[in-house]
């Protein structure tokens, strides 16, 4: 999830001094007395007083905000922190491992070795690599339809976000003169992104509830080589049209597979974060380009000479007619952009929807929800009559929040229509896509991103828009243009189901009152940062900001905020960094994913974060904490290097404490449980990620050897902890 450091045949690696928005468009600071008029705010606005939902699919929400459970509390031990090579939970619980990296999902896929002799061809049908964002989706007990509320059986999708190279391969990844010779081995890396469906049965015993069904009718890959529909107002743009789909209504595969979201009607959204590191451009390629196009790929990170991660361009075909290496280039090759793949990195940055429930359906990505480097689609309240709403990040420093408003209401009767892909059609196809400004006094405003309003015309100063296609494809050239408000890497969402407020992270941000934007009211820290004898500086630890929709519409165009909380480290300054009054239980780095109990069972109230650290982890890996959220304005204002901000009450240890440290080099990441909150599902991603390539044939030096021990080769992989009363998970 974090911005990486890219090497033309690297293996992958996370930084965050790499994809910042280094726009002109105006600070929070500088716009504290600029006001957008009622009109132009309230431009493609939807509605009246809305609710926010809770979690399975196909549940509805009451317009009434409900109040917290009797007796909610944390109930289990802090976890120490700790820099232990396996997952540590509290006390009272037990762990298991479901479907690492490589298992096979079918009967006919060859077990797994663990010495990288798998094919890439194989790839294809077992668990990708990094797991990320992931949602469970019931099925009934003979496992013939969806059952929103069956626990024991269901289907689980996973995200699969990059790959750790060296542990892919016999002998690490093979580079000869600047190529990579062997196809075989970039299409394995190629088969390890993407999403993985796996059906989960009933387990042998209470502490191991679920098991993984290989050989399942639903197990199934999609990949960056699957075949995917562009749907939505870009689809047909000339600005998509490839030597793959010369009309521009296909492209091939989804890749970089962070976070993601759901809908009531039973699909699956996976969301394409970094894919822009992934394209190759010549040196030369920007004199066979226009002036827009060539800041369009600037922002977007996409200069020329541009090298392309993993080299999977550099791959030649023994056919000639194979595009699925040449298609990560995007310098201009032919004619038309017919002829090559000019356009491809347009077709990524989207909201990939899935049916999890009809193997031979055909993906279809979301247009009208907008291009970014987009972090996930988490849901507001789905109440019958009113549109669906869905919370975007922009994962990289100094980018925006987004929200998608769609232009249908929810009509209960599309629930359980089986066409669900085509009921995505209705809902996701159109509507209005905002971005939030964060204003000093604590309230915001949503600015919608419509061509001809608010200066989003071919006239603009900062690129010429055409077209609502051509806004939504360059969404983030559309945010600098209203003005705005850069934030501090906006990671994962989540929606409070007691309450209906919004929850983002902003996982830290390194430019920060130094090389990028100053302090301001929603961004407020920068400080020194001692990890050992390096200082960071910044923000380093990041913070969560939280909001309220006006009138509690999740379609509204104004909300007020303010700060959740601060990473910090405990003995940090309480004045300027440990605002939020952390202590060994509770301190944490770099917030991360983030998640809500579903609205089934009692811990809906509870919120779950993750961390994904580099600033911390001198003393501990990363880790997963329980909260109790509270409410907007539930603390009060204070000063943060001489800004007012509004903040959260403090996080004292029966509010916030940590549950899980997970294994050496890994981030934990993608979280969601069973219906009825007994089987908590945790990612494990990139165990052993910092092991240097060289160090492949010498299994002693791996950072890490999860989950397998000894001296196996470190697997992402995922977790489902209970209880070992088979209680609710937290409480």
């Amino acid at each position: 999830m974090k911005d990486f450091e890219i090497s033309e045949h690297s293996a992958h690696r996370h930084d965050d001094d790499v994809c910042t928005n280094d726009s002109n468009n105006p600070t929070l600071q500088s716009m504290v007395d600029a006001r957008l008029s009622r009109r132009e705010v309230l431009v493609g606005g939807l509605g009246a007083a809305a609710a926010f939902t809770a979690g399975s699919a196909g549940m509805l929400a009451s317009p009434d905000a409900k109040a917290l459970p009797a007796g909610f509390s944390l109930s289990f031990n802090p976890v120490a922190k700790n820099l232990a090579d396996t997952v540590t939970v509290p006390p009272g619980y037990s762990v298991t491992v479901l479907t690492p990296t490589g298992e096979a999902l079918t009967s006919s896929t060859p077990a797994y070795v663990g010495d990288g002799s798998e094919t890439g061809d194989s790839y294809a049908f077992r668990a990708g690599d990094h797991h990320d964002g992931m949602y469970y989706f019931g099925l009934s007990s003979d496992g013939t339809r969806p059952d929103p509320r069956n626990s024991r059986r269901g289907l689980l999708c996973i995200n699969h976000e990059n790959i750790t190279q060296p542990f892919l391969h016999a002998n690490g990844a093979t580079v000869v003169g600047g190529v990579r010779p062997v196809a075989d081995e970039v299409i394995k890396e190629m088969n390890a992104h993407g999403v993985s469906i796996v059906e989960l049965v009933p387990g042998p015993s209470r502490s191991n509830p679920v098991a993984f069904n290989r050989g399942s009718r639903y197990n199934r890959r999609i990949t960056s080589l699957t075949d995917v529909i562009l749907s939505g107002p870009v689809a047909g743009d000339p600005q998509v049209v490839t030597r793959y789909s010369p009309n521009g209504t296909r492209t091939r595969g989804t890749v970089n597979n962070c976070a993601n979201g759901f809908t009531p009607w039973g699909t699956y959204l996976t969301c394409e974060e970094n894919w822009a590191f992934y394209f190759r451009r010549a040196a030369g390629d920007n004199a066979n380009r226009s002036a827009a196009e060539v800041t369009a790929l600037n922002r977007y990170s996409i200069p020329a000479g541009a090298a392309g991660n993993y080299g999977w361009t550099t791959v030649v075909p023994s056919d000639p007619s194979d595009t699925r290496f040449s298609r990560w280039d995007a310098t201009v090759t032919g004619a038309t952009p017919a002829d090559d793949f000019r356009n491809a990195p347009n077709t990524f940055g989207w909201v990939v929807e899935i049916d999890p429930y009809d193997p031979q359906s055909t993906p279809r990505k979301r247009t009208a929800m907008a291009r970014f480097f987009r972090e996930g689609a988490w849901p507001a309240n789905f109440v019958p009559g009113r549109p669906v709403v869905f919370y975007q990040g922009c994962d990289s420093r100094n980018e925006y929040i987004y929200k998608f408003v769609s232009s249908a209401r929810l009509d209960p009767r599309d629930l359980a229509r089986p066409d669900r892909l085509a009921v995505g059609d209705k809902y996701l196809d159109s509507g209005t896509v905002y971005v939030a400004r964060f204003d000093a006094s604590g309230t915001g405003t949503w600015i919608p991103l419509i061509f001809g309003i608010n200066g989003l015309d071919p006239n603009n100063a900062i690129y010429p828009f055409s077209s609502q296609a051509d806004v939504l494809i360059h969404a983030r050239l559309a945010a600098d243009a209203v003005g705005a408000t850069k934030m501090d890497r906006p990671e994962w969402a989540a929606v409070n189901r007691v309450n209906g407020e919004v929850y983002f992270t902003l996982t830290n941000n390194s430019t920060r009152g130094t090389t990028g934007p100053a302090v301001d009211a929603a961004n407020p820290r920068s400080y020194a940062d001692q990890k050992g004898a390096a200082t960071q500086r910044g923000n380093v630890n990041g913070h969560i900001i939280r909001f309220r929709e006006d009138g509690n519409n999740s379609s509204a165009t104004s909300f007020r905020w303010d700060i959740f909380g601060f990473g910090a480290q405990a003995d940090a300054d309480p004045a300027n960094v440990n605002v939020s009054g952390l202590t060994d239980v509770n301190d944490f780095s770099s917030p991360d994913g983030l998640w809500f109990g579903r609205e089934t069972n009692d811990s809906n109230g509870l919120l779950w974060i993750q961390t994904d650290d580099g600033a911390y982890t001198d003393v501990t890996n990363c880790m997963l904490l329980a909260a109790v959220p509270g409410r907007v304005g539930d603390g009060g204002t204070v000063t943060i290097n001489g800004v007012q901000t509004p903040v959260g009450a403090k996080a004292t240890e029966s509010r916030l404490r940590r549950f899980l440290v997970g294994p050496k080099g890994a981030e934990i990441t993608g979280l969601d449980s069973t219906p009825d909150g007994r089987v908590l599902f945790v990612n494990i991603q990139h165990p052993g990620e910092n092991t240097p390539a060289s160090q492949i044939g010498s299994p002693e030096l791996y950072e890490s050897h999860f989950p397998g021990g000894g001296l196996s080769r470190p697997r992402s992989a995922t977790l489902a902890i209970v209880k070992d009363d088979f209680g609710i998970v937290g409480l």
